[in-house]
């Protein structure tokens, strides 16, 4: 049985186990986060849509909220997941032909 943990927006979980235990939308596993990144972006509504035809506009726009809701949060999430941010927490570099590896 999934825990999941509700917030107070309908369309936003937790789940334990899942994504780390991020805000998702409900019965994905998408993440608050890469929505709001996909929208800051430029993406509008409809383009998200189209790019994740299973969504329903109602979760879509709960995630926005979410993120007006909760901007701290959300922000140091997406820092966090930062690739440059992730290299510097695991001592890791990118050469000079585009490969991760640790730092010399």
């Amino acid at each position: 049985m999934v825990m999941e943990s509700r917030t107070e927006h309908p369309h936003i979980v937790r789940v334990k186990g899942i994504r780390g235990g991020r805000p998702i939308l409900k019965n994905t596993g998408i993440e608050v986060t890469l929505i709001v990144k996909l929208h800051k972006m430029g993406e509008s509504v409809d383009e998200i849509l189209a790019l994740y035809p299973h969504l329903i506009p109602a979760a879509v726009y709960d995630a926005l909220s979410y993120y007006h809701d909760h901007q701290d949060e959300v922000d140091r999430l997406i820092a966090d997941h930062d690739i440059q941010a992730v290299l510097e927490q695991n001592d890791l570099s990118v050469n000079s032909q585009g490969r991760i590896g640790t730092k010399v």
